[in-house]
């Protein structure tokens, strides 16, 4: 391998090792802000290393092929150093910004949604129930005050489908058998 690859190699894990900073810092702010439950940061931690693992690996794979050296250690130590040197409070401060943020756009966006989805459906089922109630109300009124003009016409609009259906005989042939089985089991039985 020549000293342009290695060189190459070195500059790319020091860059590796930068980014494996920015995330392992947005993730401890991340996971202080939204304290996370103390059973779930052992997991997160290892697909935290999986993930920077996977990452490196990649990275060194572009580089050279994957040849682990002692430069590539050398570049990571290096970027992960200059990246807590001058750029973890930059990180750490513009993720509690962005999540100041997400969490103000979060709490609009329940908020409009809130006024103009789950609002207007709260008033419509009021207005639909005082509207039955109201109709109720009447329906009762006209009840009490025309029960049997209602009942009348009531009776004669269903007198077709009544006799197209044979209702009165049907309900005449039940009645007649459930007498029967009546009489058969609970009769007076002649000696």
């Amino acid at each position: 391998m020549n000293l342009e690859v290695q060189w190459a190699t070195l500059l790319w894990m020091a860059v590796s090792g930068g980014i494996l900073g920015i995330a392992f810092d947005s993730y401890r702010v991340v996971s202080g802000q939204l304290r996370f439950p103390r059973w779930s940061v052992h997991a997160l931690d290892l697909l935290y290393w999986i993930a920077a693992s996977l990452f490196v690996f990649r990275m060194l794979y572009h580089s050279n092929q994957g040849e682990l050296r002692f430069y590539v250690f050398l570049g990571l130590f290096i970027g992960v150093w200059i990246y807590f040197l001058f750029l973890s409070v930059i990180t750490a401060r513009f993720v509690v910004m962005l999540m100041r943020i997400v969490k103000k756009i979060y709490l609009i966006s329940v908020r409009i949604f809130s006024i103009f989805i789950i609002a207007p459906i709260i008033w419509l089922l009021k207005g639909i129930k005082l509207l039955l109630g109201f109709v109720w109300v009447i329906l009762l009124f006209m009840g009490r005050i025309t029960l049997l003009p209602i009942w009348k016409l009531l009776v004669w609009a269903l007198r077709p489908l009544i006799r197209k259906l044979r209702i009165i005989e049907l309900a005449v042939s039940v009645r007649d058998r459930i007498t029967s089985i009546w009489k058969r089991w609970f009769g007076k039985k002649e000696d």
